[in-house]
């Protein structure tokens, strides 16, 4: 049974896939004053107040929408997503607004909110993204179409369809036989910061043989199969990813760092990990990701920074 409490695994709606089909589902929810809409830009939701912007239809109707999807139902409103265009400039996000449109702009990473919302911003980011960098037919290249309420992409040239995709990875918390906790950083991180290790499942891959393969490449440490306990799952919608979340102990302790992959790895104690947190040395992960939620199961309660 999976024991950890993650922010992005938590969902309050029922997304009603057999509505998707319905004819005209997206055009009629939108009629109807009682449907609410969350609005996206690119990666970020709108938000008022700390809270998720939950709109009537009328109230964003004004907006050069690119597509609209239907998140789902909960005690009797109908939710869909209202994607619009990226904005030019990804830097400046922060400091612009939809015309017309009094909101903020908050990313995932720090959006915290109730599960209701959390559910939806999570399922539509996912869902948009994949909107966004699947525009084509793989098979032969003809732009596709939008159906099943933005939950398929149709090809009109050979009539095939084109499903959301997510990509698995496993993310770890390997130990030695001290208890002492691996932390790395990927060379594009800054100083200082330092998570668990993860990687992609690949094709032909059950997830047990990807985290031993993964530390492995990663850090050359070999771990013990029978070892290996599942802990939780939570989407990462950054694009398209499924982090699925183990723990694990090596049975080795030699250090042999992938270097295009890794730029440092060390064991850390309890001790070691509470001090440099402390005075500002160690940078965790954020809170909303499962690899915080990883460290801290390991450390036995929550790490302030």
């Amino acid at each position: 049974m999976p024991v950890l409490d993650l922010p992005f695994a938590r969902a309050a709606h029922d997304r009603a896939a057999h509505r998707r089909a319905e004819p005209g589902l997206v055009d009629d929810l939108r009629k109807e004053r009682g449907t609410r809409v969350l609005v996206l830009r690119g990666s970020r939701v709108a938000t008022v107040g700390q809270r998720v912007a939950l709109f009537a239809p009328d109230d964003v109707a004004h907006l050069a929408v690119r597509t609209h999807l239907f998140l789902g139902e909960a005690d009797g409103v109908a939710y869909l997503a209202a994607v619009l265009p990226e904005p030019a400039s990804q830097p400046d996000l922060d400091s612009e607004a939809e015309p017309d449109l009094d909101v903020d702009w908050t990313g995932m990473r720090t959006l915290d909110v109730p599960d209701l919302e959390q559910g939806l911003a999570v399922e539509a980011i996912a869902l948009a993204q994949w909107h966004a960098v699947h525009t084509h037919c793989p098979r032969c290249g003809t732009e596709t179409e939008v159906t099943q309420a933005g939950w398929v992409r149709h090809c009109p040239a050979d009539g095939s369809n084109h499903f959301p995709r997510t990509d698995p990875a496993v993310i770890m918390a390997i130990t030695d036989p001290d208890d002492r906790l691996l932390l790395a950083r990927g060379p594009q991180w800054d100083l200082g910061r330092r998570s668990v290790l993860a990687g992609f499942v690949e094709p032909g891959e059950g997830l047990e043989q990807a985290v031993v393969r993964e530390t492995a490449e990663e850090v050359g440490i070999a771990v013990d199969p029978g070892s290996i306990e599942y802990r939780g799952s939570q989407s990462w919608p950054f694009p398209a990813s499924l982090m699925l979340g183990f723990r694990a102990r090596a049975t080795t302790t030699r250090l042999v760092r992938q270097e295009d992959e890794i730029a440092e790895a060390d064991w850390f104690t309890r001790e070691e990990v509470a001090t440099a947190v402390a005075d500002g040395h160690l940078g965790l992960p954020g809170r909303a990701s499962i690899a915080r939620s990883l460290i801290e199961e390991w450390f036995g309660g929550s790490l302030e920074g």
